[in-house]
């Protein structure tokens, strides 16, 4: 077992299965995009630049994805907080996933990186 899939198994649920379906749909965008770990947390990078991340809010526990290219992302359910530059989108756990949203939002970031607007290696 790898040691990103402690992260999701460790966790309780209902975020482990929250977790792991937002994992799921992050790697079914697009066959570019891997996952790795960064500072505890996965991360998934399109052509070997970071996009987004998945965690959990410390005060709620609820989870979120937080895109790295945030500022570029126009949508009413992105929180960009006190951050210039990232955007998180929140996910009740205890609610079916707002699937099309997420799906929406994870092409409008990896278009970023596809049409040239985020450079990327490859």
């Amino acid at each position: 077992m790898r040691e990103i899939d402690n992260y999701y198994l460790n966790k309780e649920e209902p975020n482990k299965s929250c977790l792991l379906a937002l994992r799921s749909i992050i790697l079914a965008r697009d066959t570019n995009v891997t996952e790795t770990q960064k500072w505890g947390m996965p991360c998934f990078c399109f052509r070997k630049k970071m996009f987004c991340y998945l965690w959990t809010d410390k005060k709620t526990e609820e989870p979120y994805i937080l895109f790295v290219e945030g500022k570029h992302l126009d949508h009413p359910e992105l929180e960009a907080g006190e951050r210039s530059r990232m955007k998180t989108f929140r996910v009740n756990p205890n609610e079916d996933l707002p699937v099309e949203t997420i799906e929406e939002l994870l092409n409008s970031a990896l278009d970023l990186y596809r049409n040239g607007t985020i450079k990327t290696k490859g």
